[in-house]
């Protein structure tokens, strides 16, 4: 069965489907993750195009299936990440948080809240905003739904607050430093370092305005987080390993 209806969509990606039709995958706010199909998309002159655009989001209109493809019909008020669009740097962080978005949750599962957080944080990007900052952000927020959960609050042994911390694999969180030596494979990481990751694990994007980190913390991060998915998650993007390349190139 399937039911005619509007839907705010933000587009994840598309892919060549038969001679002319696309596949396009979105991150719907009423349904979850929806694959569409959109049936001459390839041609010349399809009257959709400027809605299917890498980077489009807004109110579309199609036919919605609980199980297989859904069809799309119509996009009615649909808007562009033009300068995401345009900025190789940006693109790849706002395709990279989409992909980790896309491996973290099944399809037809409703995911409102999300929806609305990933609508915010390409607009951040979009606005200028740091994309490694805002992609970090996203990497923490969604390790629960990979079914890790870092204790990021207090000590995992003995819950105080009030002492430097690291962080242990072993031990799924924050060590405080009177309990460092139960763990000699910890992170050794930075004070500064730690803060971040516990400000990231409960940001509100809504009420982000800035955040100034050093390149030299930013590496930190990066590290860190790696090391966290490589050897926890398991999981990495096509689109992780493209921003590995720019940064290993400078770009």
């Amino acid at each position: 069965m399937a039911t005619i209806v509007d839907f705010d969509g933000i587009l994840l990606y598309a892919k060549p489907y038969k001679d002319n039709d696309l596949l396009i995958k979105f991150l719907t706010k009423q349904f979850g993750k929806k694959m569409f199909l959109v049936r001459g998309a390839r041609k010349p002159q399809f009257k959709l195009r400027a809605a299917i655009l890498p980077f489009s989001y807004g109110l579309y209109s199609g036919d919605i299936k609980t199980e297989g493809l859904s069809y799309l019909r119509d996009g009615k008020r649909v808007k562009n990440f033009e300068a995401i669009s345009t900025d190789i740097i940006k693109n790849a962080y706002a395709t990279y948080i989409m992909s980790l978005f896309d491996l973290a949750f099944h399809d037809g599962q409703r995911q409102s809240e999300w929806y609305i957080r990933i609508l915010k944080g390409l607009s951040l990007i979009n606005d200028g905003f740091d994309p490694q900052i805002i992609a970090n952000i996203f990497e923490i927020q969604l390790l629960k739904a990979f079914g890790v959960q870092p204790d990021w609050r207090n000590c995992v042994v003995c819950h105080r607050t009030d002492l430097p911390f690291d962080y242990s694999e072993a031990y799924g969180g924050l060590l405080c430093a009177n309990h460092w030596n139960l763990d000699k494979y910890r992170m050794h990481l930075d004070q500064k370092t730690i803060y971040l990751l516990r400000l990231f694990s409960n940001v509100d994007l809504n009420k982000l305005n800035t955040i100034n980190v050093s390149k030299t913390t930013k590496q930190k991060l990066r590290n860190v987080i790696d090391q966290i998915y490589n050897r926890s998650v398991g999981v990495v993007p096509k689109s992780k390993r493209f921003i590995d390349q720019l940064d290993k190139y400078k770009i």
